[in-house]
């Protein structure tokens, strides 16, 4: 398991909530390609806000404007932390922040994810149907990391690595219901390309060797579904989501590897295929009220036996749940730090129970269960080790001071994260909409 100090800056793409707080009191002053809504006529019973929506609440006897609002374009500034209860890997506490923007000129689009050093960028022309896609991304940050096991850092296995990369493609995109901003259907083919760096630091062990520094290269096919309807705080209130990615790689220069523990033959490990997919559904509860939701998620990956390393293994972390739709993917284990399980395999499903106290509070109950086969770069016996462990973790997602949103999570691990001990993590991020 790898520990990456400040990979927290770049998981915050979680966007959750990065599309802007919808609270905002300013609607689209320019004309929107999303078509305006207006507010819903008034009803006896009562219907969560939608995102995008104008709405017109009564609280503590005064009547709150929500203007509508163009959800194609959103600026946010998110930031905040995670405490560790005992600590992980030596760390009790991270810092968290990133900038996000996106941004659509009526037939181009822009979404960007900024940490200074792990930063992503995607941009689309669309031409009917048809789009020309491209997308940038790098994680270079230059401080040493480890591997993880038994929930404790590994000195010998300590490197600084990083990777630059980026892709052109082409793909289809087509409008789904309920037709907002984020529905769509898309299947889009990449060519990727981007150069794989690695070196030893003080720390690192004798035994470690490292594979030269390299171009990797390949095709990248994707396929997203986004049918879900948003809430006024962007949650997901109805409908589903799925998704799907495969590609295959092949590092140019290549050797064998030592991490700190077995050898990983050139053979074995210059090309690999990696599937991954996820399934997100938002629904009511029967005899209940629209307050009361249930979100069900799955996520899982695989790749062919023995094709994984260090830098090409699937990494499975914490953060909050994803909302936004270019987010979805990102397969999350409540209490884990960012990309803390390098996998083989993994298969992860969750539950959650969702209250709305108010039209600004939102109080979330989750159960989550994961299966991880992991790769293991420590020891010399094994070469993979199977873990499964429950969280539970109970949050709270508010509107808040400035026209904000804020999100609050205790998760309470019973066993995966620190070698069979139970553990306590609290998330605490703000995200600022403009």
């Amino acid at each position: 398991m790898s520990k990456r100090r400040f990979p927290t800056l770049f998981c915050l793409l979680f966007c959750f909530t990065l599309t802007g707080f919808p609270c905002s009191a300013t609607s689209a002053a320019d004309p929107p390609p999303q078509k305006e809504q207006t507010a819903p006529a008034n009803e006896p019973e009562y219907h969560t806000p939608l995102a995008g929506e104008p709405y017109h609440p009564q609280v503590f006897g005064q009547t709150i404007d929500i203007l509508a609002r163009d959800r194609d374009n959103a600026t946010a500034l998110v930031l905040g932390s995670i405490l560790f209860a005992p600590s992980l890997a030596g760390q009790d506490f991270l810092p968290l922040g990133a900038f996000y923007l996106k941004h659509r000129w009526d037939d181009t689009r822009f979404r960007g994810i900024f940490s200074i050093l792990v930063n992503e960028a995607d941009v689309s022309q669309t031409f009917g149907p048809f789009q020309l896609l491209a997308h940038m991304d790098n994680n270079t940050i230059p401080f040493p990391t480890a591997e993880i096991a038994g929930g404790i850092e590994v000195k010998r296995t300590s490197i600084v690595w990083g990777t630059v990369n980026g892709r052109l493609g082409a793909g289809l995109r087509l409008p789904v219901r309920p037709f907002q901003a984020d529905n769509d259907l898309r299947v889009q083919l990449f060519y990727q390309g981007g150069h794989l760096y690695s070196k030893h630091v003080a720390e690192t062990g004798q035994n470690v060797v490292l594979p030269p520094n390299t171009l990797v290269h390949g095709p990248l096919l994707r396929v997203r579904y986004d049918g879900l309807r948003r809430n006024l705080l962007e949650l997901p209130h109805r409908g589903m989501a799925a998704g799907m990615d495969a590609e295959f790689m092949r590092r140019d220069s290549w050797s064998e590897a030592n991490y700190g523990g077995s050898t990983f033959t050139r053979d074995e490990t210059r090309d690999y295929f990696k599937l991954s997919g996820y399934l997100t559904a938002a629904t009511g509860l029967p005899c209940l009220s629209e307050r009361n939701r249930l979100i069900l998620s799955f996520f899982g990956g695989t790749a062919p036996y023995g094709t994984l390393d260090r830098f090409s293994a699937f990494r499975v972390g914490g953060g909050p749940f994803p909302t936004e739709t270019d987010d979805l993917y990102r397969q999350v284990y409540p209490g884990a730090m960012f990309n803390q399980f390098p996998a083989a395999d993994y298969l992860i499903g969750s539950a959650e129970y969702r209250r709305e106290l108010l039209f600004f509070l939102y109080l979330h109950l989750r159960g989550t269960y994961a299966w991880v086969n992991r790769e293991i770069f420590t020891t010399t016996r094994l070469r993979f080790l199977d873990n499964s462990g429950q969280a539970i973790s109970a949050a709270v997602t508010s509107g808040f001071l400035w026209d904000s949103v804020l999100y609050l999570e205790y998760a309470y691990d019973t066993s995966i994260l620190r070698n069979g001990a139970r553990g306590s993590t609290i998330t605490l991020l703000w995200s600022k909409g403009f």
